[in-house]
């Protein structure tokens, strides 16, 4: 699965060449060039990683990085960049909750290093799959819509979790049914991976303008819409 990174900067030709240099290597990028935003985009792609410019306009860069640690303390990976490079400057930012401080003008090459460097310290919060501000951990066996906890049983997780690994492909309820029940009946638990079917979207669709997340392909089974 690839690991999203917020990259929150207003100069746009900076914001654009980070983002060129993590495509590269396999990260999947968000750009937004103001605090306001990064905080709607924080909810929305639900990142691994942020890399923050520390002046920002609308909300300081700091804020954020304070805002942030109060919403998801450490599992948010936060490498701060700002043109300030006294060694104060460094220890306040890292001391704010930034994980990793790198002073401008700095070569893409460092910035990537830098990124695999902390996303090594912090990869297990990162084991997570994110699509249109719906979240699943499966590590810790929690799931976000926005900012809001969602409650599955064990077998609501389960399916969830295995329809969002293989996304936009249709699975049949004969493979649902050998994912979450492997040694039972297959004709008592078509109706029941309905039901399941059924009980998810209650839960992750049905809020105003909400997207289709799950859908059913008739005489085939379901997908995953990302």
């Amino acid at each position: 699965m690839k690991q999203t990174i917020l990259v929150v900067e207003d100069d746009k030709m900076i914001r654009e060449l980070i983002s060129i240099y993590l495509n590269r290597v396999g990260y999947n990028v968000i750009q937004v060039e103001d605090g306001e935003k990064a905080k709607e985009a924080f909810f929305t792609y639900h990142p691994c990683l942020i890399i923050l410019d520390l002046m920002l306009p609308r909300w300081s860069g700091e804020e954020f990085c304070i805002w942030v640690r109060e919403q998801a303390k450490n599992e948010v990976s936060i490498i701060m960049l700002s043109a300030k490079a006294r060694t104060a400057d460094k220890i306040h930012g890292l001391k704010v909750g930034a994980d990793s401080y790198l002073t401008k003008p700095f070569e893409p090459e460092e910035l990537v290093a830098n990124v695999e460097a902390v996303l090594r310290r912090s990869g297990l919060f990162c084991q997570k799959i994110t699509s249109n501000g719906l979240c699943i951990k499966p590590r810790k066996g929690e799931v976000l819509l926005y900012d809001n906890q969602v409650n599955l049983t064990k077998h609501e997780f389960n399916l969830l979790y295995y329809l969002m690994e293989n996304p936009n492909m249709v699975l049949s309820r004969e493979q649902l049914v050998q994912h979450l029940y492997p040694n039972a009946d297959r004709t008592i638990l078509d109706r029941t991976i309905d039901a399941h079917i059924k009980k998810l979207r209650e839960k992750i669709e049905d809020n105003p303008g909400s997207p289709e997340r799950i859908k059913t392909v008739r005489g085939m089974g379901y997908k995953f819409v990302s």
